[in-house]
């Protein structure tokens, strides 16, 4: 037996029917008219005959006292699979070594664990945290409230040197947890000589960040808010190394040196290539970089940059094919190398683009030839 619903006349009616066989033929019969479904609604008739029908259907108790709060239900799949990484990745050590001298009086390790989980999920405040938790079964964490929260975070944001010349957010014990679990993973062929950073902006609500609070170019479109610009750095294999926070006004090419001195002196970083995108780029930038005997390999803009537009661009050498194997399948580009006053460029092109500028390029020498064929002076002076 089952609900069925049936419009009439503008109105929809419930009949409880069955089904049957008739014939060697299945069909429906109305067993009881139940009346208009607004009436019912109204009435809460549907809703008791829906409870009648929920008491001899075991799912349907449990789902009713789950509703009704006598049945506690916890989602464990994310603080497991990340509890293992977090333990794998030794930050719960780090973080409870970093904490024997002090006297929290609740797990400060675990509420960290639990802001970062947090974070990862629906990226939400410290506030808000406090509720989320609740519907997560997370191993050491019973009791943690919202002021446990703000403790831990002030606790990792606490200043252990003053600010630095350069504007760069002082260093804080966050450094130090972070400088430890490079060390914590550091072995004689740990190799840092190439880095890429990319920066964001992270806007807030509210007073505090004096330091590093201001207007600025907003990334999430929020320029009525003040930000905070964050540089995250990693290394080749793609797993982070550490984060600098610098004031919201701050451009992004001027944080690509303070940055870089500063990370070689937190890991003892040698011969260095630093790979950041167009928007670290300037002239000045690349001067330091080159002053400093520092390798880097850095975006160039196109349609911007008269040198590469001009000179780059414009080089007659052949698109090599470059195949780029992936996770899943393969990636085949095509590349050029151009080298002018000691500099190498190298042009990417995907196969449609390339075979564009190859169609381009013969258009151009086919137009020149003819000209050349009819005998146009211009032509043979400016080609001579």
């Amino acid at each position: 037996m089952f609900l069925r619903e049936k419009i009439s006349k503008g109105h929809a009616y419930m009949y409880l029917v069955e089904s049957v066989r008739e014939g060697g033929r299945v069909r429906q019969r109305v067993i009881r008219a139940l009346g208009r479904k607004e009436a019912l609604l109204a009435s809460g008739e549907l809703d008791r005959l829906t409870a009648s029908f929920a008491r001899y259907s075991e799912q349907a108790i449990l789902l009713s006292d789950m509703a009704a709060g006598r049945i506690a239900c916890r989602r464990i799949g994310g603080p497991l699979l990340f509890g293992r990484l977090w333990e794998r990745l030794s930050i719960a050590e780090v973080l409870n070594a970093a904490l024997h001298e002090r006297r929290f009086e609740f797990m400060v390790e675990r509420a960290v664990f639990v802001a970062t989980l947090h974070r990862l999920f629906v990226s939400g405040s410290d506030r808000d945290c406090a509720a989320w938790m609740q519907d997560y079964l997370i191993p050491g964490a019973e009791g943690l409230a919202l002021h446990h929260f703000y403790r831990a975070m002030a606790w990792l944001g606490e200043e252990i040197e003053p600010p630095s010349a350069e504007g760069i957010a002082p260093r804080c014990v966050k450094d130090e947890i972070e400088e430890k679990l490079f060390a914590q993973r550091r072995d004689l062929f740990t190799d840092l000589s190439l880095v890429f950073l990319d920066t964001t902006s992270l806007s807030f609500y509210g007073e505090g960040g004096q330091r590093l609070g201001q207007h600025g170019h907003s990334k999430d479109y929020r320029p009525d808010l003040k930000q905070m610009i964050l540089g995250v750095v990693i290394d080749s294999a793609g797993r982070p190394i550490c984060t600098e926070m610098v004031p919201g006004n701050t451009a992004d090419v001027r944080l690509l040196l303070p940055i870089l001195d500063r990370l070689r002196a937190r890991f003892g970083m040698g011969r260095v290539c630093v790979v950041a995108d167009r928007g670290f780029i300037s002239a000045a930038t690349i001067a330091a970089l080159e002053t400093r005997g520092l390798d880097y390999i850095l975006g160039a803009r196109e349609r911007t940059d008269k040198l590469v537009r001009k000179v780059v661009l414009d080089d007659p050498k052949p698109f090599v094919p470059l195949l780029i194997e992936r996770q899943r399948g393969e990636t085949q580009l095509f590349v050029k190398e151009v080298v002018v006053a000691g500099r190498r460029y190298v042009v990417c092109r995907n196969e449609a683009e390339a075979e564009k500028d190859r169609a381009d390029r013969q258009a151009i020498i086919d137009g020149l030839q003819k000209q050349l064929a009819r005998g146009d002076k211009a032509v043979v002076g400016n080609s001579a």
